[in-house]
C-alpha cells in the first residue's frame, strides 16, 4: 500500500531497490560498455563515443519533458514506468546487433550506433527519469529524502561495481552480445513486474493545463518559472558543473585501465569495485545532516574529495594507489548525487514533478554529458597516445584527462555559495 503521509511503505522501499538498481545497471551498460563495445567492435574513434553520449543525452532529456509533462497531465506514472522498462530491455539487446553490421562504409554503421543508442535511451528516460523518478518523489517527504537520496547515491555505484566486476566476467568470457541480451532480458522482466508490483499515490491528481499539451510543457521555460524557484534553478547548476566534471573522465576510466595501464575487463572491474564500496557507508551520517538542511556542508566535502580522488589517480598507476583514487573520487560522486537528489526532490513543485524531471535531465544529464565528452574528446586527441589494439591504430586517454577533470570540478564551488544561500535562508524561516 502507498501512505498518504509521505511514510514510505516496505513494498515500495523494495520497488525502489529492485526498480533503481535495474535502470542503474541498464543505465551503467550504456555509459560504460555500450562505449567500450564500440571501441572495441565498431572503432578505435574517441569521437564517435563524444557524438553517442551527447546525442543520447539530449534524446534522453526531450523524452523526460514529453513523458513528464504526459505523467503529470495523466495523473499517473506506473503504466510508463512498466512501458518504458520493457522496450528499454528489447532496445538493449538490439544495440548489440550493431556487432553483426557491415563496417563498411563506416559512416554507416556509425549512424546506426548513435541512433540504436538515442532510442533505447528514449525508453530508458520513459521509465526511469520521467516515470519512475517522480513515482519516488510522489510517495515521500522531506523527512526521509535524505534516506532517499542515500539510496539513489548507493545505486550508482552497486551498478558500477556490478557492471565493472560481473559484468567484465561475463563480456570475457561470453563477448558482448550475450552479455546486453542477459541484461536486456533483466530489464524487460522488471517491466512485466512493475504492472503488478507498482501503485500510484493515492494524492497524485491530473494536472492539465488549460492551454494544452504544449503549453504545459512550454511554462516550464517560463522567467517567472526561474524566479519562482530560484534555490531549486541553482542547484541545478552545481548539479551540471560537478557532473561535466564527471563526465570529462568517467566514460573513458575502463578505456584508460585497460588500454593505457593494460589491465584486462576483471582487474579494471575489481579497482573500480572495491574503491566505491566503502564510501556507501558515508550516505548514513550524510542523511542525517542532509534532513537538517546541511546540503551545502555536505556537498563541499565531496568535491574537496572528488579532486583528490582524481589527482592521486592521476599520479599511480599500482593497484593500490588506483584504489585509494576511485575510493576519494567515488567519494565525490556518491555525496554529490545524495545531496543533489534530496535537494532537488524537496524543491520541485508538487503538481509539475514530471516535467521538473526534464528540468534536471537538461542540467545533470544533457549539459554534463555534452560538455565533458567534448572537453574528453579534445583532450585524448591532443594529449592522448596513439596505439595499435587488435591491429587499429587509436588514440588513448591518459593521466591529462583526469587532471583536466579535477580543474572543472573546482568551478563548482561558485554555483554552490548562491544554492546555500537560499537553503539556508529557507530553513531559517
Amino acid at each position: 500500500m502507498t501512505s498518504k503521509d509521505g511514510t514510505i511503505s516496505r513494498k515500495n522501499w523494495m520497488n525502489i531497490w529492485v526498480f533503481g538498481l535495474v535502470g542503474q545497471l541498464c543505465w551503467n551498460i550504456e555509459n560504460s560498455w555500450f562505449n567500450t563495445f564500440v571501441y572495441d567492435k565498431i572503432a578505435k574513434d574517441p569521437s564517435i563515443i563524444s557524438w553517442m553520449v551527447a546525442i543520447s543525452a539530449i534524446v534522453s532529456t526531450i523524452a523526460t519533458f514529453i513523458i513528464g509533462t504526459w505523467s503529470d497531465r495523466a495523473g499517473k506514472r506506473k503504466p510508463f514506468i512498466a512501458i518504458g522498462y520493457i522496450f528499454w530491455g528489447i532496445f538493449t539487446i538490439s544495440f548489440g546487433l550493431t556487432e553483426f553490421m557491415p563496417k563498411s562504409p563506416l559512416i554507416a554503421i556509425i549512424v546506426f550506433v548513435i541512433a540504436a543508442d538515442a532510442i533505447m535511451s528514449f525508453f530508458g528516460s520513459m521509465g526511469y527519469d520521467a516515470s519512475f523518478q517522480p513515482w519516488t518523489t510522489d510517495i515521500s517527504n522531506e523527512r526521509n529524502r535524505g534516506k532517499l537520496g542515500g539510496v539513489f547515491a548507493a545505486l550508482p555505484v552497486i551498478a558500477t561495481i556490478f557492471g565493472a566486476v560481473v559484468s567484465g566476467i561475463i563480456v570475457e568470457k561470453f563477448d558482448f552480445f550475450p552479455f546486453f541480451i542477459m541484461m536486456g532480458g533483466l530489464v524487460m522482466v522488471i517491466g512485466l513486474w512493475g504492472l503488478w508490483s507498482l501503485r500510484d499515490h493515492p494524492n497524485l491528481k491530473p494536472r492539465k493545463n488549460e492551454g494544452g499539451y504544449w503549453k504545459q510543457v512550454a511554462e516550464v521555460f517560463s522567467i517567472r518559472t526561474v524566479i519562482g524557484n530560484r534555490e531549486l534553478f541553482w542547484v541545478f547548476v552545481v548539479n551540471a558543473v560537478f557532473f561535466s566534471g564527471f563526465n570529462i573522465y568517467f566514460p573513458y576510466i575502463t578505456i584508460y585501465f585497460n588500454n593505457y595501464l593494460g589491465m584486462d575487463y576483471g582487474a579494471a572491474g575489481v579497482i573500480q569495485g572495491v574503491g566505491l564500496i566503502a564510501a556507501l557507508f558515508l550516505t548514513i551520517p550524510a542523511a542525517k545532516l542532509i534532513n537538517r538542511g546541511k546540503m551545502t556542508t555536505v556537498i563541499s566535502i565531496a568535491i574537496v574529495s572528488n579532486i583528490v580522488g582524481l589527482i592521486i589517480i592521476t599520479l599511480n598507476s599500482s593497484i593500490i594507489g588506483l584504489l585509494i583514487g576511485i575510493f576519494f573520487s567515488g567519494i565525490g560522486f556518491v555525496l554529490v548525487m545524495q545531496s543533489i537528489t534530496a535537494w532537488v526532490k524537496n524543491l520541485f513543485p508538487e503538481d509539475q514533478r514530471g516535467q521538473f524531471e526534464g528540468i534536471r535531465m537538461i542540467f545533470g544529464v544533457c549539459v554534463p554529458m555534452i560538455i565533458g565528452p567534448l572537453i574528453a574528446k579534445i583532450v585524448i586527441e591532443n594529449y592522448g597516445i596513439y596505439m595499435e589494439i587488435d591491429g587499429v591504430v587509436g588514440a588513448v586517454p591518459t593521466e591529462s584527462l583526469f587532471v583536466t577533470a579535477a580543474m572543472f570540478t573546482i568551478l563548482t564551488f561558485l554555483p554552490l555559495i548562491p544554492a546555500g544561500r537560499f537553503a539556508k535562508s529557507r530553513f531559517q524561516k
